[in-house]
């Protein structure tokens, strides 16, 4: 089976696209095409379905990752780090041709970003707590630092769990009031009477505030859809030891 893309129309002729787990060679409960290195899958493996990956978007093109810690830290990327050096951050910025951005997730949001006109390109990480720490906002300083113009940037939120899927504590909630009351628009009560949280929203409302110029969400649930995507909160629920990530790429071409 090839691997799966999912493009999206607003980054235009920009290399980029989302991955779930169609496509790989990786077996077991990670079958699929899992490209996660904190997972306990075969190395070969998750190598293999990389270079799938990236021969999907921009043959020939240089992988570039960092060692996400849901922080709003975003980086430049001249050229890719050595895998036991990458900084610890949850976004990363290039200008530079030939290089493909890299963002694993497993329930959180994925962006990838684009001023097109510019030739800028950024990907960023957003858990809850990057998103209200701003890893959006930093994505979108770091871009503009290298000639990008906010109002020109097109933002595509990837596949991430979706609020009937994100159950959390009210605890969540009173953290998300006490920052602004008016973010009690984002949850909902569920079923079992606790709160749900609508995590793609809240990151498409911190980019419309950033002034971003065109917002995309694609509207996947890698919770809902075990055939499609990894999700954390799947695996943990069913007491699996174990679970994959994906993979989100944009670059530029040489």
């Amino acid at each position: 089976m090839s691997v799966e893309v999912i493009r999206a129309s607003s980054l235009g002729q920009v290399p980029h696209g989302f991955f779930g787990r169609r496509g790989g060679v990786s077996s077991g409960i990670l079958e699929g095409l899992n490209t996660g290195t904190g997972s306990g899958d075969d190395r070969e493996a998750i190598a293999e379905n990389r270079r799938r990956e990236v021969g999907a978007i921009l043959d020939s093109a240089a992988l570039a990752t960092v060692h996400q810690v849901h922080s709003a830290e975003a980086v430049f990327v001249e050229s890719p780090w050595p895998q036991e050096e990458r900084p610890r951050a949850d976004a990363m910025v290039t200008d530079r041709p030939g290089i493909l951005l890299g963002i694993l997730t497993a329930d959180c949001v994925p962006v990838l970003l684009a001023d097109e006109e510019a030739g800028v390109v950024g990907a960023a990480h957003a858990g809850w707590r990057g998103a209200v720490a701003g890893v959006t906002d930093a994505t979108i300083a770091l871009m503009e630092q290298h000639g990008a113009l906010r109002d020109r940037i097109a933002a595509v939120i990837g596949p991430a769990i979706a609020q009937e899927s994100y159950e959390v504590d009210d605890s969540l909630r009173r953290r998300f009031l006490g920052e602004d009351e008016g973010y009690a628009r984002f949850f909902v009560d569920g079923p079992r009477g606790r709160p749900h949280f609508d995590l793609p929203a809240y990151v498409a409302h911190r980019l419309l505030l950033a002034g971003v110029g065109t917002i995309e969400r694609l509207a996947l649930d890698t919770y809902a859809d075990a055939d499609r995507f990894f999700s954390y909160r799947r695996a943990t629920h069913r007491g699996e030891p174990d679970y994959g990530r994906q993979i989100s790429l944009i670059g530029l071409a040489v």
